[in-house]
Parts: structure tokens; C-alpha cells; sequence
């Protein structure tokens, strides 16, 4: 049984609603990655003898403090550039802030009126297990919004090195696990006991800093030298008319320092503001300038048909062969509007340009750039590692667009980079992110950052790719084994539920 007394209601509360608001801190930009495995002991310690109800009570107090400071940033898209008028959007971005909120409440329940009691079956095996379990689901229910997972915060900690393994959400449990067996060594009741499940802890933690060392993937074939493009066009007048002329000379004269120094361009998404039929003829002339330079260009762009009212959100490569890659992961109200019978009203608050997107297929042909095949995703696709894994193991090299001038100057770009080293370090996988503002990179295999633009300039990133092949065993199988072994986990401690509790190794 645990040897920390119990907190009273209120300071209980206040401690959930504390810990939650700190948890940002573990992420992007402020990467202090331990706080992932240190806040969650707060929430074991309030949650530990408290009823069903209460534990709901403090694991919605932990989530609202945890995504109302970690997603505030929706307010910025919708009131700054949605033109939405702030009630709405506050209203908006509340309700989004209260959906993530209702997993850590349910987690709270369920482990508080079926868990074991206090005590390693309970700290080691449901809780790790059940968050995870939650967290997944986060990723695909109401289309899937796993912002602030915690596997994210641990890019550049030993947890991390069990990406090409397990994926975010394996390491999700590996965090937690980490956190149970910190809790379980304070509430020993001698150094025997706390000795033994301290030593179970480093062991973890040596077995994922080794397991980092094994090489799934390797080199193949010369680098390739890629310059990204940071247009740094201001959102406000990113989509009118007049300005395209003035963004496209901005491109190409970013682009012209670069030929002959670059195998392949990359430009933002969107990066050509207006369907690809209208600039056909501007795209034929730079393709056959990058033939002459012997250069690729890659840039988002929107493709579609008024005819057939078929729109997508595209990227498109041009130079030596012109390929398509159409997006097949949507971003809901901001590319596409779901329930529209339901959620029509939201179109006559927000004004979101290019927001009739349809998904492209989910199996595409990969493009070609610099020679290789290359796995394209755009913004949001990033978020999921599913979408990535797609492209392996054909694909040699990675590719992620995005605009997140939506944000301003939040924490957003900086978690969403942050994501997209997790899904290099997945697969393996080096990665040109080139966005409109900021934060444009280049990511090695490993998830670390090669080479970064300023924000909120028009700059050319620099740098070389390395080709890669081979598969990680997450590219290869997915979350589906690690699913397995959390629910094994799950039933296990839930079985064994009804045993008393003992603390020791």
C-alpha cells in the first residue's frame, strides 16, 4: 500500500490542474523532456485512493491545463486569419481543449472504479497500458487529433531510441511505465524494496538507450544536396489575387541562387496559391529551366477541376519527370468541413481559403526527386505515423510541407517540427520540412536537426539528404504489435485486480 499520504480534495485538485498546465513545458520549444515522466506522479498521487468520480474530476482538471496551454494557438487560426469573431473562436477552441480533456478524465475512471488498488499491478501495468490504449484512440476517433502525445516530448531523451520499434505511442507506455516505477519506489516500505525497482528502472532505460545503437536502416546511393525555400509570405495576403505575381517572383528568385548548388527545391505547401490549371504555363517554363540546371522542383500547390468539383491539396514535382503526390490525410474545418449537414453554421463564422479539399487515394504512385523515390506528406499528414509508413520501404527519403503561418509566433510550428523528427526517427528515414515561416529543416534518420531556417524570414535552408534503405521494424509492422502488448498488459493487471496489493521487487 502507498506510504505518501493521500491529498485533501482541493489541494488534490489544484495538483492535477498544476501538473497539467506544466506539461507543455516537456515539448517543443521548451523540451524539457523529463517533465513527461515527473507530472504524470502527480496525477498517480491524486488519483491513488480517490473514488471513481474525484479521479474523472482531477484527470479533466490535468487535461484542460494540459491542452488549454498546449492548443491555444486554434484560437490564432481562427480569430486572426479565419476572421472569426472572438467569441466564436474562443468557443471553438474551448470545446477542442474540453474534447482532449475528456481522455485523461476517462483514463482517471476506469482506473479508479476497475483498476487494481495502489500498489505495481495497478502503477506498472494498467496505467501505462490504459493511457496508451487512450491516446491511440485519440489518434483516429473524431478523425484523429494526437497533438501532445507524450512519446512526442522524448525525441532527444533514451526513450526516444524506441521509436524505430515501438512508434510514439509505444514510447507513450514507455514514459509512463517510467513514471509507475518512480511512484512505485517512493511508496516502498524499505530500501530493499525501493533498491530493487530503482535497479528495474535504470535497466529500462539502458535496454532503450542500447536498442538506439542497432541500425535498421543505411545509406544508399550519393547525397543529395536539397535547398528548402522559406518564402515567408504573410498569411493575410497570401490568397489574394493580386499578389501571386509578387509571391511566385519571390520563389523563383530564391530558387535561381541555387541552381547548379542543389539536386532537388523544395517550395512550402501551398507555396503556389492557386490551382495548378491556372499556372500551367509558368510551370512548363520553370520545369524546362530545371531540366537544362538538371535540378528538381517540388511545391504544394492546389490541383483540381471546377468541372467535376473535385479539389485536391497537392504537391507536385517538376524538372526531369512530373509526378503528383494529392493528400490523403484532411485536416477537418480547416480542408474539409465533416457533418456538414451538422456543422454547416461553422463555414458562416470562419472564412478558411481553399477549405473544400476531397482526400486523394490512399495508395499513390511515389515521387521522384533527385533520382529517388521520395515519401511526400503535407502538414497534418505528419501527425500520423501510419500515413508515413505508407511510402516504405520503396521510398528512400522523405518530404514534409506544410504553412503554419496559421499559428503566428506559438508554440505550434515548434511541436509540429518536433512531430515530424518523430516520424523520421520512426521510419528511418531522412526528411526536407519545408514550410512557408518557419520552422523549415532538414532531419537526419535519427530525428535530429541537420540544419534550420529562421522564422519569419525568406531564407534557403541548405543541406544534404542521404538516402536510405532498409526497414525499422515500426515501418514494417506498425502500431499493431505494440498494441498487443499493452492490451496483454491492460488484461493482466486488470486480473490481477483483486489481489492484494505488495510492494517489493
Amino acid at each position: 500500500m502507498p506510504t505518501i499520504p493521500h491529498p485533501s480534495p482541493l489541494i488534490g485538485n489544484l495538483s492535477a490542474l498544476l501538473a497539467g498546465v506544466a506539461m507543455p513545458l516537456a515539448f517543443a520549444p521548451f523540451g524539457y523532456w523529463p517533465l513527461a515522466i515527473l507530472l504524470p506522479i502527480i496525477l498517480l498521487w491524486v488519483w491513488d485512493g480517490a473514488t471513481p468520480g474525484r479521479a474523472a474530476l482531477r484527470g479533466g482538471l490535468f487535461g484542460m491545463g494540459m491542452f488549454g496551454f498546449g492548443i491555444y494557438w486554434i484560437y490564432i487560426s481562427l480569430h486572426d486569419y479565419g476572421n472569426a469573431p472572438a467569441p466564436f473562436a474562443a468557443l471553438a477552441t474551448s470545446l477542442v481543449i474540453i474534447t482532449m480533456a475528456l481522455y485523461p478524465t476517462v483514463a482517471g475512471w476506469l482506473l479508479n472504479r476497475w483498476g487494481p488498488p495502489p500498489g505495481p499491478a495497478r502503477w506498472l501495468l494498467v496505467l501505462p497500458a490504459l493511457w496508451s490504449l487512450l491516446e491511440w484512440v485519440r489518434s483516429w476517433l473524431f478523425t484523429g487529433f494526437p497533438w501532445l502525445a507524450l512519446g512526442y516530448s522524448q525525441i532527444d531523451s533514451p526513450l526516444g531510441q524506441l521509436a524505430p520499434y515501438v512508434g510514439v505511442f509505444g514510447i507513450n507506455w514507455a514514459v509512463l511505465l517510467s513514471t509507475g516505477l518512480l511512484w512505485t519506489v517512493l511508496n516502498s516500505a524499505n530500501w530493499r524494496a525501493r533498491l530493487g525497482w530503482a535497479g528495474l528502472l535504470v535497466a529500462f532505460w539502458v535496454a532503450a538507450w542500447g536498442l538506439g545503437i542497432i541500425r535498421w536502416t543505411e545509406p544508399t546511393g550519393p547525397a543529395l544536396r536539397v535547398a528548402i525555400v522559406q518564402g515567408n509570405i504573410g498569411q493575410e495576403i497570401k490568397w489574394q489575387p493580386g499578389q501571386l505575381d509578387d509571391t511566385l517572383e519571390r520563389y523563383v528568385s530564391l530558387s535561381l541562387s541555387e541552381h547548379g548548388r542543389a539536386d532537388v527545391i523544395v517550395w512550402p505547401e501551398t507555396a503556389i496559391p492557386t490551382f495548378y490549371d491556372d499556372v500551367v504555363p509558368f510551370l512548363d517554363a520553370l520545369g524546362e529551366k530545371a531540366r537544362q540546371d538538371h535540378v528538381d522542383y517540388v511545391t504544394g500547390i492546389p490541383t483540381g477541376s471546377w468541372e467535376k468539383l473535385i479539389f485536391h491539396n497537392s504537391v507536385v514535382s517538376v524538372g526531369q519527370t512530373t509526378h503528383f503526390y494529392h493528400k490523403r490525410r484532411l485536416l477537418p474545418f480547416g480542408e474539409y468541413l465533416p457533418l456538414r449537414w451538422f456543422f454547416q453554421f461553422f463555414r458562416d463564422w470562419v472564412t478558411i481559403p481553399m477549405a473544400d479539399f476531397l482526400p486523394g487515394d490512399r495508395v499513390q504512385p511515389l515521387l521522384r526527386a533527385g533520382g529517388q523515390p521520395v515519401g511526400v506528406s503535407i502538414c497534418f499528414e505528419a501527425v500520423f505515423g501510419s500515413e508515413i509508413r505508407l511510402a516504405l520501404p520503396e521510398a528512400t527519403w522523405l518530404i514534409n510541407v506544410s504553412n503554419d503561418a496559421w499559428f503566428k509566433d506559438s508554440t505550434a510550428p515548434h511541436q509540429h517540427l518536433q512531430i515530424a523528427q518523430m516520424r523520421a526517427l520512426e521510419v528511418g528515414r531522412e526528411m526536407a520540412r519545408a514550410t512557408n515561416t518557419g520552422v523549415s529543416a532538414l532531419i537526419d534518420d535519427r530525428g535530429r536537426i541537420k540544419a534550420r531556417g529562421p522564422q519569419f524570414e525568406a531564407v534557403v535552408v541548405r543541406g544534404e539528404i542521404r538516402p536510405h534503405s532498409g526497414q525499422t521494424p515500426y515501418a514494417q509492422f506498425g502500431d499493431a504489435p505494440v498494441l498487443i502488448l499493452i492490451t496483454l498488459a491492460l488484461v493482466m493487471g486488470l486480473l490481477l485486480a483483486r489481489r492484494p496489493a505488495k510492494i517489493g521487487p
